[in-house]
Formats: structure tokens, sequence, C-alpha cells
């Protein structure tokens, strides 16, 4: 590991690439969403904030780093 990964750690939260169940909508939202985030089309909701990591109502396809 070298010196730089210590001093600067990777951050606990991620972007997620979900497709809404609903309508197979395909949508990138954040991993610690802080409001409720709904699909763009059918107006479902994808995830509800918890404090933390969000909850999903979504499958998540890809996880971007």
């Amino acid at each position: 590991m070298s010196e730089w990964n210590k001093l600067i750690p990777k951050p606990k939260s991620l972007f997620l690439r979900v497709k809404c169940r609903k309508c197979g909508n395909e949508q990138l939202i954040f991993s610690n969403a802080v409001n409720k985030i709904t699909c763009n089309v059918c107006g479902e909701t994808l995830a509800q904030p918890t404090g933390g990591r969000a909850k999903l109502n979504a499958e998540v396809l890809s996880v971007l780093e």
C-alpha cells in the first residue's frame, strides 16, 4: 500500500446506477441520499433517506467509483 493511500482515505459513499422496477428507467443516484429520490419517468420512489445509506427500492446495475 502506498503512502498516499494512507493519507487520503477513499469515501464510503458511492454513486449507483439503478433501474426502476416499475418502468425500467435507468438513473444515477447517490448512495447516501438525504432526500427521497423518485424515478424521472414514472414517479416511483427509488430511494428513501435513513440517516446513512439510503434504503433502495430499485435494482442496482453498477457501482461507479
